[in-house]
This record gives C-alpha cells, sequence and structure tokens, in this order.
C-alpha cells in the first residue's frame, strides 16, 4: 500500500485500542481525526505530547474532532501509559507498523551506535469525510498541538459553513 497523499481519502484501517476498542476509520464519519504518531511510551518527548492533546482534549471534542494516539507498544504498555497520564483519548497499537508505512513515518535513527527503524513524530488531521487535509511531519512537541488544535478548528468552521 502506498503511503497516503494530503487531499486525498485515506483508506478505511481497523486497529486495535486502549479499554478493547476496535478503531475502524469508517465508522468514524461526520468526525474530524486526528492522528498522533509518536515513538514510544513513557519517554520524556511522548509523555509531555499525549499530556498535551489530554490538556486540550474538551477543546478538540467542542471542534468535533477526536483524537487517536498511535505507536509500535503494546497494548498493554498503552493502557500503562494512559492511565498513568490520565488520558482521555485512546491508544492504538501498531505492533505490525501497517498503520506506520500507510502514513509513511518510519524512520532509521540512529540509537546507541546502531543503525534502528524509528517512528517519527508525526501528526495527520484528517476531515469528517475521511480526508487527509492536514500533516506535520518531524514534530517539535512545544506548541505543535495548538497548531493542531487551530486546524481542527478551522475545518470544523469550514464544514459548518456548508
Amino acid at each position: 500500500m502506498n503511503p497516503i497523499e494530503l487531499d486525498t481519502p485515506v483508506p478505511d484501517f481497523f486497529a486495535q485500542a486502549t479499554r478493547l476498542k476496535d478503531v475502524k476509520l469508517s465508522t468514524l464519519r461526520g468526525w474530524n481525526v486526528v492522528l498522533f504518531f509518536y515513538p514510544k511510551d513513557h519517554t520524556p518527548g511522548c509523555t509531555t505530547e499525549a499530556s498535551d492533546f489530554r490538556d486540550s482534549y474538551e477543546e478538540f471534542k467542542q471542534a468535533k474532532t477526536v483524537i487517536f494516539g498511535i505507536s509500535r507498544d503494546t497494548l498493554r504498555s498503552h493502557e500503562q501509559f494512559k492511565e498513568d497520564l490520565q488520558l482521555p483519548f485512546e491508544l492504538i497499537t501498531d505492533s505490525d507498523g501497517s498503520l506506520c508505512h500507510l502514513f509513511d513515518v518510519i524512520r532509521p535513527q540512529n540509537l546507541l551506535g546502531k543503525q534502528v527503524m524509528s517512528v517519527e513524530r508525526s501528526t495527520f488531521l484528517i476531515d469528517q469525510d475521511g480526508i487527509l487535509r492536514q500533516e506535520w511531519r518531524k514534530v517539535k512537541v512545544a506548541e505543535h498541538v495548538d497548531e493542531v488544535l487551530d486546524a481542527a478548528q478551522a475545518l470544523r468552521r469550514s464544514s459548518a459553513r456548508n
């Protein structure tokens, strides 16, 4: 499957998430969807990013936008991360890397002198019709969630006018 591109439909996908939820993109039609990919549960940058999304959760809800965090960690790790941070949104496990490949977020990284493949911190905003409207790659955590929220609110205003 080729990576998706801006302003094109995101292929329907099915994934397992925390709280034993199954996520199927097509069932979320009518809502904007934020997918934020991050390298690893319980690490400093990932903890800050997830906490920032948590702190803005109600504003995203008002913008008719659902949030999912995605990493290659296990559901067990995700459940602990979600509990520790009291996250109000679900975390998707992508242990087989299929979503990471669909969104083209796997990159080589030098770790202790070894080349490893890792998730590049990236966020994607899908509109209520399942079209990829915005992407942020090589994300720097500071103020990132504010940018995503602004974009989600703009999509909501745009859809309200139509």
